[in-house]
């Protein structure tokens, strides 16, 4: 039988998928998904679902070359590293604390009979990093409560400690909230045209290297623009710019996010005490 011609052949393949899900076990890991429902004297804060929805528009922001977007990659992937850094603090204090167990008693894993299965629709690598950093502050949760039933830290402690956790969590995502796309593109800037002057003037000036694109963050998309206007008219190469990997220092002038966090200790709910 005769084949056809391989050019002929039409593969029509699809985009990879793959379901994923994430399991909660306390209330209190629960709480940071939902986020925070504004109350009087204190604005709302989303939660995981909505940081992520936000990290998808960030993305796409610095894939349409606007240099605000590349900015605030570069603070969250910095915010996110901080966050990280202060659950691990917290996880060693309390992996001190369980360590002061007898070797005669054998503690078991802390789980619920009844966890919280919530489908994950993820589509930037920042947002699993935050996806990660909920799953460590559950984990952290159930440790934390086991040591408590186990008389190794008092009820203070444990809320502190708690609440710690929580508070970085929060202040990372009221971090997010604060992004806006400008609509502008760096060729904008080169040209000095009128979008660019308005976005300087609403969002303030960019570091020299993040608007000439030379640093920018470890997961930022290719970047793909055209050459500087300030090349000779009919030239309208496309030039494509390898994202840096030098993070650099972020500025955190801007950020207030440590203002709109909820500092009030929430109570510690007794359905997440071991049987």
């Amino acid at each position: 039988m005769a084949t056809e011609p391989e050019s002929s052949l039409q593969l029509n393949i699809g985009s990879l998928r793959s379901a994923m899900s994430l399991t909660l076990h306390t209330h209190h890991a629960s709480r940071i998904w939902h986020g925070r429902a504004p109350s009087e004297g204190k604005p709302g804060i989303v939660g995981l679902n909505g940081f992520v929805a936000i990290m998808t528009k960030l993305k796409r922001g610095a894939e349409q070359d606007d240099p605000y977007s590349d900015w605030w990659m570069l603070r969250i992937e910095d915010k996110l590293s901080t966050t990280k850094e202060q659950l691990q603090a917290l996880r060693e204090q309390v992996d001190q604390a369980l360590a002061d167990v007898p070797a005669a008693l054998s503690l078991g894993e802390n789980l619920n009979v009844q966890p919280v299965k919530l489908p994950l629709f993820v589509a930037s690598q920042l947002g699993f990093m935050a996806v990660y950093l909920l799953a460590d502050y559950d984990d952290l949760a159930r440790r934390l409560i086991l040591a408590h039933h186990t008389a190794l830290i008092d009820r203070s402690t444990l809320e502190r400690w708690l609440n710690e956790g929580a508070h970085a969590l929060r202040s990372l995502f009221s971090l997010a909230q604060q992004y806006r796309y400008s609509g502008t593109q760096r060729d904008d800037f080169a040209a000095n045209n009128a979008a660019a002057r308005a976005a300087l003037e609403k969002y303030g000036e960019l570091p020299q290297d993040v608007l000439d694109g030379t640093r920018r963050s470890r997961f930022a998309p290719p970047l793909i623009r055209r050459a500087p206007l300030a090349s000779a008219p009919g030239t309208s190469t496309v030039s494509e710019v390898t994202p840096a990997n030098d993070t650099g220092t972020v500025d955190p002038a801007a950020s207030n996010e440590e203002n709109q966090d909820d500092d009030t200790p929430a109570p510690v709910d007794s359905e997440d005490e071991p049987a």
